[in-house]
């Protein structure tokens, strides 16, 4: 019988079932602790470009919105409010896509009118792609 998932899909669900046991038990800055170690790890693990734009929305995510968790979510960097995710970097590698993608779920305060993107795809990294995803990132971490 052939899998409905792919081979990605489901390395990505095994690393979601391993984040989840690695922090079992843990509780408060313990916890916290071992998420941002998790997010700074899945970084150094990409390599060229996945690497460069993970390592700098990192600072750019931690600098902006501090108030954010980073922690790792399937295996991508992501940063939280509350434990939900509210934005993440997916590599390119992690599928074989073409681009790395800048996501954001559905707690980040996007919302604009009845229509909004939640991902972006980002092949490089330059002054006006940083402009634009800190502008993201603010909106996106505000409460509403």
């Amino acid at each position: 019988m052939t899998s409905v998932f792919s081979k990605a899909e489901r390395d990505a669900m095994q690393q979601a079932a391993a984040e989840k046991r690695a922090t079992r038990g843990l509780k408060g800055a313990a916890k916290k602790d071992a998420e941002a170690q998790a997010c700074v790890d899945a970084i150094e693990a990409l390599e060229g470009f996945d690497r460069t734009l993970a390592a700098r929305y990192h600072v750019l995510v931690t600098t902006v919105a501090p108030e954010l968790d980073p922690k790792t979510w399937y295996g991508f960097p992501s940063y939280a409010r509350d434990g939900k995710v509210v934005t993440f970097v997916q590599p390119a590698a992690k599928f074989g896509s073409r681009y790395a993608t800048v996501g954001f779920q559905e707690t980040a305060a996007l919302d604009d009118g009845g229509m909004w993107a939640t991902s972006f795809a980002v092949v490089e990294w330059d002054d006006d792609i940083e402009r634009r995803l800190t502008d993201l990132v603010r909106r996106a971490a505000a409460t509403t």
